[in-house]
């Protein structure tokens, strides 16, 4: 299994051009970003990465951005998703990275709208990876357990520093058997969280340590299982990004850290850390 990074643009405002240089430079294999709603800007971005050859990870959200509208319907988010695939599949993505649903909604229907969303993504043909978020119905690892329970075809993109967020801790009590959903993720968004927030101000720095050890446990964990389901590429997007994640000092509103910087040091790091990772497996193969 190899692994495969690739650059997110959340928070970026150069050119794509600009971005896909610093990529390549950078050791990156590939491009994660939003799927562009205008009809025009789908068709620029379909032939910039036809022309450059750039492997896709394309992002959407269900009714209608990362916040859903709290008055749409599971109809209307459904409706939603059904349109944005079709304009997703204009693409030809690696596979579409989802962020779904309401945190509002009871369970039941929480089940009934995943089965719905999964038949969708059969029909458009086109790989949904759910990713875990906050304001989402996956917000809560416990939520998204009972629904693996239920639906347990569901695939997931892990960024678990939102869960970490939400439960206000690290996730490594012997009772947070995550298992059932370590063995269901499909891509690794890879941002280090702390109990009080969903990015440190630099995952380098010392004071985070412990935080950024058991992101990389998870991860290892999320590796091991696509091993063992024989997945040939494993892809990890480092994912530092802005509104407000980015911490900034007081009264002078200047960033703690540059984004770029941030993921270039998260990609570096995750590299070496897949390398170990597959050094050691093939000693104890």
């Amino acid at each position: 299994m190899k692994l495969e990074i690739f650059r997110t643009l959340w928070g970026y405002t150069a050119s794509k051009a600009q971005a896909l240089d610093e990529l390549l430079a950078a050791g990156f294999d590939g491009l994660e970003a939003r799927l562009p709603l205008q009809a025009d800007e789908r068709g620029e971005f379909g032939a910039f990465l036809r022309s450059n050859q750039v492997p896709y990870i394309c992002t959407l959200f269900s009714a209608y951005d990362v916040l859903p509208d709290q008055n749409a319907t599971p109809t209307q988010h459904l409706a939603d998703i059904d349109r944005k695939l079709g304009w997703a599949s204009e693409l030809t993505p690696r596979f579409v990275n989802l962020l779904a649903g309401n945190d509002r909604w009871p369970q039941a229907l929480q089940v009934e709208f995943f089965g719905q969303a999964m038949e969708l993504a059969a029909r458009h043909g086109v790989f949904c990876s759910f990713e875990t978020h906050r304001a989402r119905s996956l917000y809560s690892p416990w939520v998204t357990l009972e629904l693996i329970r239920q639906l347990p075809d569901l695939r997931f993109t892990s960024d678990i520093s939102h869960w970490v967020v939400c439960c206000e801790r690290l996730l490594d009590d012997p009772a947070d058997d995550l298992s059932a959903f370590v063995e269901r993720v499909h891509h690794i968004q890879a941002r280090v969280g702390y109990d009080q927030g969903p990015q440190v101000p630099h995952p380098a720095a010392p004071e985070y340590a412990r935080e950024l050890a058991f992101h990389q446990r998870h991860w290892e964990a999320v590796w091991t299982a696509q091993r063992e389901r024989g997945y040939p590429v494993s892809t990890l997007t480092p994912e530092f990004g802005a509104d407000g994640y980015l911490h900034h000092l007081p009264f002078t509103n200047m960033p703690v850290a540059d984004l770029w910087t941030l993921n270039q040091w998260m990609a570096r790091t995750e590299r070496e850390h897949f390398d170990r990772f597959t050094r050691e497996g093939a000693r104890h193969a």
